[in-house]
């Protein structure tokens, strides 16, 4: 374990040093650096992997050289799907969704086709090979690139359409697993769509991302801000309150979709349609309330 660890890190320092550039067995081949949170541990691991393009999409596969389990790598993102990707040297983060499915067979074949050596490995175990996309995050915001970040204001504001574009994705994924139940003809169960997955995957890169800026917001913000403007008292006991709310609501947000498989369309979409109204009006008057506020402060801080 210590070896392929030292191996790795020896990878990784030579692909930073050299712009993503690397020598020996991974020369000239198509490698990345993905940065995951432990699933347990909560520590962040770097790992570098071979990666295949088809269309605009970014693929690397569970493989580990056809072992019998899983890669770490591939548990931690179950459990925390905002991952960090580094190719050359462009660094962003992305939401990893593993691929189901007839969609996963269909993309493996094409790893396989551009990467054989993907092939042998799934002829070496049992276990079906794990496709992961990696959804960059920033694409989320829609074909309209991001605006430059310069004060807190805009970061914040970055964070909420980041947050936005994860509830967009569980609906629209949500609407396409009943389109699909709905489009199925004759006797026996609907096939699956394909998108259990891809749901969770983006329930939880919304969820874990707004419980983080919540708590940052408790901790940090609200208290500096309150000491220079003590005349918002009552809107930062506001927003508090509204975090409380909005945490429960995930928690309820994350059982409805536990449940997608089974669950009655209508039902299902009226609950949806209810939290999604709640999650937004949320972040509205987050906006209106803390934007006159942040627009003067720089960021990154200054010293």
């Amino acid at each position: 374990m210590s070896s392929v660890f030292s191996f790795n890190q020896s990878v990784i320092d030579e692909f930073r040093a050299g712009g993503g550039k690397v020598g020996g067995p991974f020369e000239g081949g198509d490698l990345l650096l993905l940065t995951t949170t432990g699933a347990r541990s909560g520590v962040e691991r770097t790992t570098p992997l071979g990666y295949v393009r088809h269309g605009g999409l970014l693929m690397v596969v569970g493989s580990n050289l056809g072992a019998p389990r899983h890669p770490d790598w591939y548990h931690n993102l179950l459990a925390h799907p905002v991952v960090r990707v580094e190719i050359g040297t462009e660094q962003y983060e992305a939401v990893a969704v593993p691929a189901e499915g007839e969609r996963r067979d269909r993309l493996f074949a094409h790893v396989v086709n551009a990467e054989p050596g993907y092939g042998a490995y799934q002829e070496k175990t049992t276990r079906i090979l794990p496709v992961v996309v990696l959804e960059r995050a920033a694409a989320d915001a829609g074909a309209v690139a991001p605006a430059p970040v310069r004060t807190l204001a805009d970061k914040l504001l970055e964070v909420h359409v980041w947050l936005r574009a994860q509830l967009r994705h569980v609906r629209e994924e949500t609407d396409a697993h009943f389109a699909a139940r709905a489009a199925h003809q004759g006797p026996g169960e609907p096939p699956a769509p394909g998108l259990g997955l891809q749901i969770r995957q983006h329930c939880l890169a919304f969820c874990q991302s707004l419980e983080f800026h919540h708590v940052s917001e408790d901790r940090h913000m609200f208290p500096a801000m309150k000491a220079h403007h003590p005349h918002l008292a009552g809107a930062f006991a506001r927003l508090r309150a509204e975090h409380r709310t909005v945490a429960r609501i995930q928690e309820e947000l994350s059982t409805l979709l536990a449940d997608v498989a089974g669950a009655d369309p209508e039902r299902f979409r009226a609950e949806l349609e209810r939290m999604s109204a709640e999650l937004t009006a949320h972040l509205d008057y987050e906006e209106e309330t803390l934007l006159p506020l942040l627009a003067g402060v720089p960021f990154p801080p200054v010293p």
